[in-house]
């Protein structure tokens, strides 16, 4: 039988065979003339046909800044140096004494400059308010012609509060810091009475402050029309913790 039919199936396999060869041919014929047909796309910026800038407009120079006004003269300072209350020893800056004030003005700072006449407003003889025949206090004066001063003068002061006031322990704990101004009468013989805080931080320093301004030894009196009087005081005692 496989004689017999030889012819026929070989005969079937060649055609079959070269029609594969023929499809495979044509196909890749026909892929090779797709990629040469395709044409290739190029994009191309027309920069001689681009819109101008817009133009700009000439715009004035700005007007040159006025000239500084002329700074004001200077005018004589005195910086007056608060007493401070630390919790540990620190240098002390130099203080001004009361005569060094005369013909400048209180400030901040001390700077050289035109020196000016500072008028109390002073009657020429001072009022007494004396009682006759009763005996009662002369009212302390704000301001005199010749103030109080500590024994030694402002340096001696600052010494004291020093040497004398203590840190509250309720104030260190807290972190409390702040002025504390103590108000007193510096009396006719110098002594010191009638002491209290206008302005106080509490915890504690108010007290501490009130103690040592109590304790304090007498004061040269202040002096109005050739005489002794009682002058009503003021003292800004800073309570400062020393940086850790």
């Amino acid at each position: 039988m496989i004689r017999k039919n030889y012819q026929r199936i070989v005969l079937r396999s060649l055609l079959i065979g070269g029609a594969l060869f023929i499809v495979a041919f044509l196909f890749m014929q026909f892929v090779t003339t797709q990629e040469d047909t395709e044409e290739a796309v190029e994009v191309v910026a027309d920069l001689a046909n681009l819109p101008p800038p817009p133009p700009v407009d000439p715009s004035e120079p700005p007007p040159p800044p006025p000239p500084p006004a002329p700074p004001p003269p200077k005018v004589a300072t005195i910086r007056f140096v608060e007493m401070e209350v630390v919790t540990a020893e620190e240098a002390v800056e130099p203080v001004t004494r009361v005569e060094e004030t005369e013909n400048k003005q209180i400030a901040m700072e001390t700077q050289e400059g035109e020196e000016t006449a500072v008028d109390l407003g002073l009657p020429e003889s001072a009022p007494s308010v004396l009682s006759e025949g009763k005996g009662e206090e002369e009212q302390p004066f704000v301001a005199v012609e010749q103030m109080p001063e500590f024994p030694g003068g402002i340096a001696e002061l600052g010494k004291y509060l020093q040497k004398n006031l203590r840190y509250p322990a309720q104030a260190r704990n807290q972190n409390i810091q702040g002025k504390v101004f103590v108000s007193f009468v510096v009396g006719a013989d110098g002594t010191i009475k009638d002491v209290t805080i206008a302005k106080g931080i509490g915890y504690g320093c108010d007290e501490e402050a009130k103690r040592v301004v109590s304790s304090m030894p007498k004061w040269k009196a202040g002096r109005q029309s050739g005489r002794s009087v009682p002058v009503r005081y003021s003292l800004p005692i800073s309570f400062t913790l020393a940086s850790q």
